[in-house]
């Protein structure tokens, strides 16, 4: 798969599209009210997920052209070729299987893949049975610290994809939680993160995760070191010296374990490598939830909850496997996203789940978003020949509605907005006779309605408003929206949006013909901060090699810093 891409501006189908927008004026009332089967033709259900696309700005010659355009840049193709184990992340000679960490232990034979000859689904599971087995040591008490107390606070240390989902999901999982233990977790290089997050836990009670794989990110293991000298210190406060009593070594390694396959790095550090959760470079950070990565959410819901997360995952990947494109969800979402970006120019997307739960979901899809496809190079090295990527970005609700959905209803941006939500809350809670939730739903439904339907000038008029304030009351409408819903925020339920999301993310990247699991964009930052690091420290020659902004910078910060 290492050919150049299909240019989708070459296509016949790019064309049609361009031809349509042209002429594009959106009218959803009168779509409606003219088409009574407009709701079910265009609503869909992928596992427990039913997914209205009808409030979308789409009629039928739009959803034709954009299948059409899905078929002429081989969308269908590369997906087989990612699900086979072909390197379609081309700049870094890899495999893409995220799709593998769920797939069942019994996978026939025909639905391996292998990388390299290895029996990929035999290698997950084999991580997996350790990582449960972990798992149910540490809930049931067996694993302790070094006074023999068992742990009541995990912390898991890692950043991007290591941290984003595993702290969302544990979020989003909190009616699944065992009671009495607790995760953090820490991300920041700022040593408030840390500091904050180990504020009121016993040291000698705290299991730490350092999630790194190759045990050599800069942030994570530098909060690592804190993390190992706070549980040192704090250990010496409890139970005295510890050369008198299990050594320094011997309390780091039983309350640090690692996710990681640098098991040299990691027994330097002071962690039994036996204690150490590998995951493979077919699986890229923003991809790893499923994986090892998640053994922080594994000890807080169990390996049963978390094995109905994996199976929600597959089902959505089956899904997208093999349903035909005019019915596969992400195939139709990722396909109407780049109507938007490349036809309407939307340049940003807004997630907004009715759901407390999931309100690190939003920040969880930046990641995957847009450090999947901001690209402007193909996979091939060629320039893009499109936009590229969307801003991604949102709020719960009814949070959202108090802040920034004023400019989602009358300002003169088009941002297609998801709406997420649940038909039963986790919580259910009455203010009298009033079902909160119901209350809720109400906000939720009432606001897609309002974005797609809008309020003309008669209408208001007709409430007996002043006409000089008739204009500022006027909603246009025709704002796009995906309604999700689904019975309740389970652990599968949680594997299928993301899994969603990431099919989404994929259909986009094959259109705009990008390789979406490479990141090199986060590279040159990190190189520039080794440069910088020692002229903020007081070097004179790498403080002259800076240009003149951040020589000023530095000045500042050296002026102003209390030591």
């Amino acid at each position: 798969m290492t050919a150049a891409p299909v240019d989708p501006t070459s296509t016949s189908a790019w064309a049609r599209l361009a031809s349509l927008a042209e002429g594009f004026s959106p009218d959803l009332r009168a779509w409606f009210d003219q088409d009574p089967g407009r709701v079910e033709r265009l609503t869909r259900t992928a596992g427990d997920l039913r997914v209205d696309l009808s409030k979308s700005l789409v009629d039928d010659d739009v959803l034709a052209a954009l299948l059409d355009l899905a078929e002429e840049v081989g969308l269908a193709a590369r997906r087989e070729a990612m699900l086979r184990g072909e390197r379609i992340n081309v700049t870094e000679d890899r495999a893409v299987l995220h799709t593998a960490l769920r797939l069942p232990r019994d996978t026939p034979a025909d639905r391996r893949p292998t990388v390299d000859g290895q029996d990929v689904v035999a290698d997950v599971h084999e991580v997996l049975d350790r990582v449960y087995a972990f798992a149910d040591r540490v809930r049931n008490g067996d694993w302790t610290g070094v006074t023999g107390e068992r742990v009541r606070t995990v912390v898991n240390i890692g950043i991007g994809g290591s941290d984003l989902g595993p702290v969302m999901a544990y979020e989003a999982l909190a009616a699944y939680r065992q009671e009495g233990l607790e995760c953090r977790f820490i991300s920041n290089i700022d040593p408030t993160d840390a500091a904050t997050t180990l504020a009121g836990l016993d040291p000698a009670t705290t299991l730490f995760i350092v999630s790194s794989k190759t045990f050599g990110t800069l942030e994570t293991l530098t909060n690592a070191r804190l993390c190992r000298q706070w549980l040192l210190d704090g250990l010496r406060e409890r139970v005295g010296d510890l050369t008198d009593g299990p050594g320094d070594r011997a309390a780091v390694a039983q309350h640090f374990v690692a996710v990681s396959t640098a098991l040299d790095k990691v027994a330097d550090f002071g962690i039994d490598p036996d204690n150490a959760f590998g995951f493979w470079d077919w699986v890229g950070g923003r991809y790893s939830l499923d994986s090892a990565i998640g053994t922080s959410l594994a000890i807080a819901i169990g390996p049963e909850r978390f094995a109905e997360l994996l199976a929600g995952f597959h089902a959505m990947d089956e899904h997208f496997r093999t349903a035909p494109a005019a019915d596969n969800v992400p195939v139709l979402m990722g396909l109407l996203n780049v109507w938007y970006t490349d036809f309407l120019g939307a340049g940003t997307h807004a997630v907004l789940p009715y759901s407390q739960l999931l309100h690190r979901f939003p920040a969880y899809l930046q990641q995957l978003t847009m450090e999947s496809n901001g690209k402007g190079v193909r996979w091939d090295g060629s320039p893009v020949t499109t936009d590229t990527g969307e801003v991604f970005w949102g709020e719960p609700g009814t949070n959202g509605q108090h802040a920034f959905y004023q400019l989602l209803h009358q300002g003169t941006r088009l941002v297609p907005a998801d709406f997420i939500a649940f038909a039963n809350p986790a919580y259910p809670l009455a203010d009298g006779d009033e079902d909160v939730h119901e209350l809720f739903l109400a906000n939720f439904l009432a606001q897609t309605r309002a974005l797609a339907f809008g309020k003309t000038a008669d209408e208001v008029r007709a409430e007996g408003t002043e006409e000089s304030v008739v204009p500022a009351r006027v909603f246009t409408g025709n704002r796009p929206t995906t309604s999700i819903i689904a019975p309740d925020l389970t652990p599968s339920v949680l594997g299928q949006l993301v899994a969603l999301y990431e099919h989404i993310t994929f259909t986009q990247g094959v259109v705009w013909g990008i390789d979406s699991f490479d990141q090199w964009g986060v590279e040159l930052g990190k190189q520039l901060a080794q440069q910088v690091g020692p002229a903020l420290a007081g070097d004179a020659d790498a403080l002259a090699e800076q240009d003149a902004s951040t020589r000023a910078l530095i000045a500042y910060y050296q002026e102003h810093r209390r030591r």
